[in-house]
This record gives C-alpha cells, sequence and structure tokens, in this order.
C-alpha cells in the first residue's frame, strides 16, 4: 500500500482525533466498542454540523484506514467499516488562472513586481525576485505541487536536458520537462540570486527564503499574495497547467504522468474544466450562441 503523504496524515490524525472527542461525548471510550451504526451516527453528526460531503467522505475514510488497520493486525476481532458508505467529495472544480492574470504573474518587470530602483540596487531584493519569477514559472511551466517545488534540489534539476525529477506523493519519482522561460530563471536565480541567500546547512536545496531556511508552502502563498491582483492559491497554477495541456490537445494519460496522479480519475477532472472553457469560447464568439 502506498504510504499517505504528510499532509494526508496530519488531516487524518485531525478527523480521529474529532471522532475520539464525539465517541467519548457518547459513553464510548474503547475502538472495541465502536460498532458501525456507532459510525453512521458519527458521520449523520458530522451532515448536521453542515460539513461539506468532501470533508465528511476524508473522514470515513480516515476511520476506515484505522478500522482496518486494527482488525489487520489483530487488535480487533472486526473491522465495523466495513460496508459503511459515506457521501461522495465532489468537491469544487479547481480554479484556473486567467490568461490576464497570469500575464501580470509571469511577465510583470521588477518595477510592475512592487520594487523601485532603489530596490533593484539592493542585491538581497534583486535575488528575490529572482527566486520569486523562478517559483512561478516553474509552478505553471511544469505543473509542480508547491509541497514538490520547496523540495527540490539542485542535483534534481537537469537545465541543459530541460527536465526535472521530482519527488511526489508517496516518495513516487517523475521526470516533468520545463519550459524554456523556466529554465531561464532557474539559471538567473541559480547564478544570480541563490549565493546571496543560501544556507550551508541546507546543502543544494534550490529555494530560500529571506531568513535563509529552506522555502515552505507558506512562503510560496505570501509570494503569490505580492505579486498577484487576485486572491490566487499556488495550486491553481498547476490547474492551470493542466487545463492548458488538454486545451492544446495532450492526452489524458500524458497529463495524468507529468501530474503524477495515482489514478485517471483524479486527472479527468480537468477535462470538465476544459469543456467549460470551450462553452464559454461559444458563447462569447459564437454568433447564433
Amino acid at each position: 500500500m502506498t504510504a499517505a503523504a504528510p499532509a494526508t496524515l496530519r488531516a487524518y490524525r485531525a478527523d480521529l482525533a474529532d471522532f475520539t472527542h464525539w465517541a467519548a461525548s457518547t459513553e464510548v471510550h474503547d475502538p472495541a466498542e465502536v460498532t458501525r451504526r456507532t459510525l453512521r451516527r458519527y458521520l449523520a453528526d458530522l451532515s448536521d454540523r453542515s460539513l461539506a460531503p468532501r470533508t465528511v467522505a476524508r473522514r470515513a475514510s480516515a476511520l476506515r484506514r484505522y478500522f482496518g488497520w486494527l482488525a489487520r493486525t489483530g487488535r480487533l476481532a472486526a473491522d465495523p467499516t466495513l460496508g459503511l458508505r459515506a457521501p461522495r467529495g465532489t468537491g469544487r472544480l479547481p480554479k484556473v488562472v486567467h490568461e490576464e492574470q497570469l500575464h501580470q504573474l509571469l511577465d510583470q518587470p521588477p518595477a510592475r513586481a512592487g520594487l523601485t530602483d532603489d530596490q533593484l540596487a539592493d542585491p538581497l531584493q534583486r535575488a528575490l525576485h529572482l527566486r520569486d519569477q523562478a517559483v512561478l514559472e516553474v509552478l505553471y511551466g511544469s505543473g509542480l505541487r508547491v509541497s514538490e517545488l520547496c523540495g527540490l534540489r539542485q542535483r534534481d534539476l537537469d537545465l541543459l536536458g530541460r527536465r526535472v525529477t521530482v519527488w511526489g506523493k508517496g516518495s513516487k519519482q517523475r521526470m516533468v520537462p520545463l519550459s524554456e522561460p523556466s529554465v531561464a530563471a532557474l539559471a538567473a536565480w541559480l547564478d544570480d540570486g541563490r549565493p546571496l541567500m543560501a544556507n550551508a546547512d541546507l546543502g543544494d536545496v534550490v529555494f530560500f527564503n529571506r531568513a535563509g531556511s529552506q522555502l515552505s508552502p507558506r512562503d510560496v502563498r505570501r509570494l503569490l499574495d505580492r505579486r498577484s491582483v487576485e486572491p490566487t492559491h499556488p495550486h491553481a497554477l498547476r490547474h492551470t497547467f493542466a487545463t492548458h495541456l488538454l486545451d492544446g490537445g495532450a492526452d489524458l494519460r500524458s497529463v495524468q504522468e507529468l501530474l503524477g496522479h495515482e489514478d485517471l480519475a483524479t486527472t479527468q477532472i480537468y477535462t470538465h474544466i476544459s469543456k467549460e472553457r470551450l462553452r464559454d469560447v461559444f458563447d462569447r464568439t459564437h454568433p447564433r450562441a
């Protein structure tokens, strides 16, 4: 079984803590006392709290994993989650960055990024600008998860071959192409920016924050807050990468490989986005739409 990502494990721990607290309030204090009826009552309570179906589905998944493990390891005689149903987490379609906003993010000169001439004369400020440009180009140009970008090492980069080795969820490795703008931005950052901010203790980590620590997903969100005129999450650039590939004629399997999705069904959500985009184009341009 593929190991869950650290963020998933944290979510599962929080979900199990919520269930434990709820169970204690109903005088259930031991896993052996939990029945399928107990679990159904808990899921019904979650729905009564107006939690989204996706959240309820994730909590049911956490319970299945936990009680399944208890049964497999002999700590329980039977798994009470067998046959347990929960609402499917439909969620919302991922947001795609529109063309004007994408241009504003990627192509703006330093002055439009909020840097004055005096600031650009400061080597640290210029280094930060080069870093920000490289981060944004790689997020959009290669569709990386923000955690994957933050974990990059210099040995993962092949600028001459225009590709990057990515370590994804469950420590799975994949090779992803780098766009020409990504290569140029990375080369500028590695040559002229990174040496000013690098922390020798962190070895060949690619990206650093202002304090000299490894760049974190929170740092990237702050970067986007500074650069974007609209509220934008780093994952939106990954969504945009996938949608633009499909709009350009890429097949679903190739996009699945590039994104590192284990299940093709996860990638198929982008086909819905592309259909919506096609409909929008039709409505705006066809004379009898």
